[in-house]
């Protein structure tokens, strides 16, 4: 039997900005359980919910304090649980977002650990001594910028952290360590929760003997290139501080304990350069993850023929296994918006994003779906005094942190803060997003909502689109055009990345679908796509 979560769309909740039950400024779990039946209608297969676990918030929840506790800004573990029935009762599918590589500060593992050098948990995450100068142990660089190592006056010791300093490193190496951590996971599977996705997975695991990075290559005037978060990160190759040989180690002892929950599945986030080598080598194999998810898609946007790149090599290298694609998540600049920046992609941004939805959920895998992304929200521009993202404080204006992606979702254009609650939320709700909210779309029948809806119906009745192979076509730019076959059926896919008219010669085999609420034009062997406009044919017999 094909495993359910194989070609499922998955439909990515930020809580805190999704539906304030209680006026508090915050979204909730009880704010989720009362959109179930919207999320419902979308026709998506499973909820992926971010980090809502007690936590200090210094990074918005990915610093857990404690894996096992809703924090009280989202509800109670009661709220969960209900959360989960009403999903389920709906026949949708919940994933958690774990973070596994590293915990809060102010968990109480840490606490111990960081008390002494001889305590029980001493080893448990990961400390260095100085080097004689008394600077860090290496040069490893967070993903945040500067150091990845911070001083600590208890141990007179560095610990790493990846990401803020308050995020130290768990030492995977550590066994009763990393034995500790999935049990925090069996408390949510035991629950009945349909899947883990693992954040930041391929930091799980680093250099034991805490090896220098090497330097990045220098471009052509022997300059680095600076990442879009204007941090130095990008200035070193990342070979002894992620993606380490050992991990794939660990993925066997995370399987031997995933394999105790029939039907629950993992899905890991790889962010880094080589992300879809790494994806390939994690998922295909038994004993791995079972599909890997990559930023290539959510970077600043690129023309049909970067795309085309991008998939055939994914489809060259993934073999047996899995990948998830996502144009937009809570870390990136809306799709929309980067996509519409590109000179044969900007005017009409419903249009575009009515495209997207169809092309990411055409691809051959499974694909994450942003929150908004149904409505075709666009990025928000917020003032400095408005932002609260670490880094978007830290590197503005250089970068702008995420914010713009987080801002609370527009459920109605007639109330104050577009119905996302009683109180003024956390971020500010953009007035184009007012214009933009789901009461609104809901009454037109040519709106990028109705449209999602539409086409993800549509898509649920051909076996091609879920699981079927894919090949690619040599259609000339602006054109991306594969083949989507399995035994039931093969499905021709072309789609018109560009805001003009594009021409494509049609064969005779392939006869025009209907049903998915894109339109074109055929006359004779001659196919004409409108701008952003998608096609979709059956082959005959």
């Amino acid at each position: 039997m094909r495993a359910w979560w194989r070609g499922a769309v998955i439909y990515q909740i930020y809580p805190r900005s999704f539906r304030d039950s209680n006026g508090d400024e915050v979204g909730d779990l009880a704010g989720i359980t009362e959109k179930l039946d919207y999320v419902k209608s979308l026709g998506v297969d499973a909820i992926w919910i971010s980090p809502f676990f007690k936590s200090p918030m210094k990074d918005f929840g990915y610093d857990v304090a404690d894996y096992r506790a809703v924090d009280l800004i989202f509800g109670t573990n009661e709220d969960f649980d209900r959360l989960l029935e009403a999903a389920h009762a709906r026949d949708l599918k919940i994933v958690i977002d774990l973070v596994m590589a590293h915990t809060s500060d102010q968990h109480p593992w840490f606490a111990e650990s960081r008390s002494s050098r001889d305590n029980p948990k001493a080893d448990w995450y990961v400390w260095a001594d100085p080097k004689e100068d008394g600077s860090p142990p290496n040069n490893w660089i967070s993903t945040f910028g500067g150091s990845s190592w911070q001083w600590d006056t208890r141990r007179n010791q560095y610990y790493l952290h990846h990401f803020l300093k308050e995020q130290p490193n768990l030492d995977w190496h550590n066994e009763e360590a990393a034995a500790a951590m999935l049990d925090e996971a069996r408390f949510w599977l035991r629950k009945g929760v349909d899947g883990l996705r693992l954040d930041a997975i391929s930091t799980l695991v680093h250099d034991a003997e805490l090896r220098d990075n090497p330097p990045a290559p220098r471009d052509m005037a022997g300059v680095h290139v600076a990442t879009e978060r204007g941090s130095n990160f990008s200035m070193q190759l990342h070979i002894h501080d992620r993606d380490r040989p050992e991990i794939m180690h660990k993925f066997e002892v995370l399987k031997d304990m995933m394999d105790e929950f029939p039907g629950a599945f993992t899905l890991g986030e790889i962010g880094e350069g080589g992300a879809i080598e790494a994806a390939a080598k994690y998922t295909n194999t038994e004993r791995g993850l079972d599909t890997g998810y990559t930023f290539e898609l959510t970077k600043p946007a690129f023309g049909r023929d970067r795309l085309h790149e991008v998939v055939g090599h994914v489809e060259r290298i993934i073999g047996r296994g899995w990948k998830t694609y996502a144009f937009s998540n809570h870390d990136v600049v809306r799709a929309v918006t980067r996509w519409g920046a590109l000179p044969r992609l900007d005017g009409d941004r419903p249009a575009l994003a009515k495209l997207l939805i169809a092309l990411i959920t055409s691809l051959r895998g499974s694909c994450c779906i942003y929150q908004g992304e149904e409505l075709g929200l666009t990025e928000a521009e917020l003032a400095f005094e408005d932002i609260v993202d670490p880094p978007g404080i830290e590197f503005w204006p250089a970068y702008k942190g995420r914010d713009g992606c987080r801002t609370p979702f527009p459920w109605a254009h007639d109330q104050e803060y577009a119905g996302f609650g009683t109180a003024r939320p956390w971020l500010p709700v953009p007035a184009e997003h007012m214009e933009m909210s789901a009461d609104l779309q809901e009454t037109d029948p040519d709106s990028v909502l109705n449209c999602f809806r539409r086409f993800l119906h549509w898509r649920k009745e051909h076996p091609a689109l879920t699981h079927g192979s894919l090949e690619l076509l040599p259609e000339p730019e602006p054109v991306l055009g594969f083949v989507r076959a399995s035994e039931e059926e093969q499905i021709l896919c072309l789609f018109n990345l560009s805001n003009e008219r594009a021409f494509v010669a049609l064969d005779d085999g392939w006869q025009p679908l209907d049903g998915h609420g894109f339109t074109a034009d055929v006359n004779g062997g001659r196919l004409t796509l409108p701008p952003f406009g998608a096609f979709f044919a059956g082959a005959e017999g």
